[in-house]
């Protein structure tokens, strides 16, 4: 639609092509609709596309599904049997980075546990140290019993407290 003047055509806008505004919650100040933040405060709008949550300590989607469905019971060995499985995965040959990533996982753990035993034992005469030692002792294997069922879910997930750690990457 155009509105004829005296001198020149001027267009005007229909509904289509009208800006919308919309009001800052926090400031007030008048912002675009699409506007992701206030250009007065830079308080977020309703705009502002969310941020999905990403669980940097979360490794599934690195390893090939077939890789995990095939070696999902040498990485349940890992945990069960400690050590003993870590030697057992290692000896059955078959190159799996799944299975690697929870070898690293458990040996972790045996680290610690044997810190954990050896600082106890020599401080054993504190009577504190060792009760204290005892308790992290079940934590840890309360985490092993998390990872193990961390792997029978399919996932390669960092083990809580133990990630800490950062040998054996």
């Amino acid at each position: 639609m155009y509105n004829l003047g005296t001198t020149s055509l001027v267009k005007k806008p229909n509904e289509s092509e009208k800006k919308t505004m919309a009001f800052c919650q926090k400031c007030g100040a008048q912002i675009d609709d699409n506007a992701p933040f206030c250009p007065s405060c830079g308080a977020p709008t309703n705009a502002a596309a969310p941020v999905a949550a990403v669980n940097p300590g979360d490794h599934t989607a690195e390893y090939d599904p077939a890789d995990i469905s095939a070696n999902k019971v040498k990485a349940m060995l890992c945990y069960l049997m400690g050590i003993v499985g870590v030697i057992l995965a290692a000896l059955t040959g078959t190159k799996s980075d799944y299975v690697d990533f929870h070898v690293r996982e458990v040996l972790k753990i045996t680290v610690l546990e044997i810190l954990v035993g050896f600082i106890s034992a020599v401080l054993v005469w504190t009577f504190i140290v060792p009760i204290a030692g005892f308790i992290c002792l079940g934590i840890l294997a309360v985490i092993q019993i998390i990872g193990f069922f961390w792997v029978c879910g399919g996932k390669a997930k960092e083990l809580p407290i133990v990630k800490a750690f950062k040998f054996l990457k």
